[in-house]
């Protein structure tokens, strides 16, 4: 194989193994202690479930465009088929903490399992980890310490209900912590926003849209080094607009200032704006505005 050709770990006690630990007490959870493995900076590998980690001595870990010290607990977070790759470390670093492993087929037939897919955190990357209080660790490993007792116990009629149902919870509070994250991060996490006023400003200015169309999330998550998902969480928190709302809002900027000020008609500025088609354009001038593009314009004369 390869270099960094990625490898697909389909199932738990596979990663133990990797690992160099014991077999899982469980075949569809586990919870083992963190460590660094050696050669995992030449690792590519592609899960078929959910890992969640608290990890503690983890500095220089980057933040957005930043690098913070800190001796408290960081969560991170990854879904089934999601791309991971190994990180070359400095020397001397010695996580301590844990991982959690869970295969969706412990979720089936529960709420959860498709209530899990609502936790964009599992999409976030990898220097968008969820930092967290010394009180918030303490609740954290709390309920990790009520999974592990399950896991270790006799499974009986009860194990999987009362598994799941902790694993809901401990989503709960990442949901709830990651929310707190944006708001006491909020220099940073305005940098972000300022520069993606920026992004989107100079993409429109270009005057590019009739050739590329409009910008996607995706263009700008890249421009602004985070994830989409993480982009559009921040600025819904910041701001109550996600990512693709906020292209659409500087779009119908943009098309206000080209019907008050030019005389092409709607069809052409829908062209200059990447519409193939003027009646998508107008759709979505009016559901944003209340207003037909002409309606608009009437306004003005």
């Amino acid at each position: 194989m390869e270099k960094n050709t990625p490898i697909r770990i389909e199932s738990i006690a596979m990663v133990h193994k990797i690992r160099g630990v014991a077999p899982p007490a469980h075949p569809l959870i586990s919870i083992f202690e963190a460590g660094v493995i050696e050669g995992a900076k030449d690792i590519t590998a592609v899960l078929d479930f959910y890992m969640i980690s608290l990890k503690r001595n983890c500095n220089n870990l980057s933040y957005g465009q930043q690098k913070y010290d800190f001796d408290d607990g960081v969560m991170g977070f990854a879904g089934p088929n999601q791309i991971l790759r190994g990180q070359e470390h400095e020397p001397g670093y010695n996580p301590k903490g844990w991982m959690l492993l869970v295969h969706p087929d412990l979720l089936w037939g529960t709420s959860l399992a498709k209530k899990i897919k609502k936790y964009e955190f599992f999409g976030y990357a990898v220097n968008e980890a969820l930092f967290l209080s010394e009180r918030e660790e303490a609740i954290i490993n709390g309920i990790v310490d009520n999974i592990k007792y399950e896991c270790n116990a006799n499974i009986d009629n009860f194990s999987q209900d009362i598994i799941v149902s902790h694993l809901e919870t401990l989503l709960n509070y990442a949901e709830r912590f990651y929310q707190r994250q944006f708001i006491t991060r909020k220099v940073t996490n305005s940098r972000i926003l300022d520069r993606m006023v920026e992004v989107l400003d100079d993409y429109f200015n270009r005057e590019q849209l009739s050739l590329k169309g409009l910008p996607t999330v995706q263009y700008l998550a890249d421009n602004l080094n985070v994830s989409p998902k993480y982009l559009s969480s921040m600025l819904k928190q910041l701001t109550g607009l996600t990512a693709q709302q906020h292209i659409h809002e500087k779009l119908i900027e943009k098309a206000k200032e080209q019907l008050s000020t030019t005389d092409l008609s709607v069809s052409e500025i829908a062209f200059e704006l990447g519409f193939e088609h003027s009646q998508s354009f107008s759709k979505l001038f009016k559901t944003k505005t209340k207003q037909s593009p002409s309606e608009f314009r009437a306004s003005f004369n």
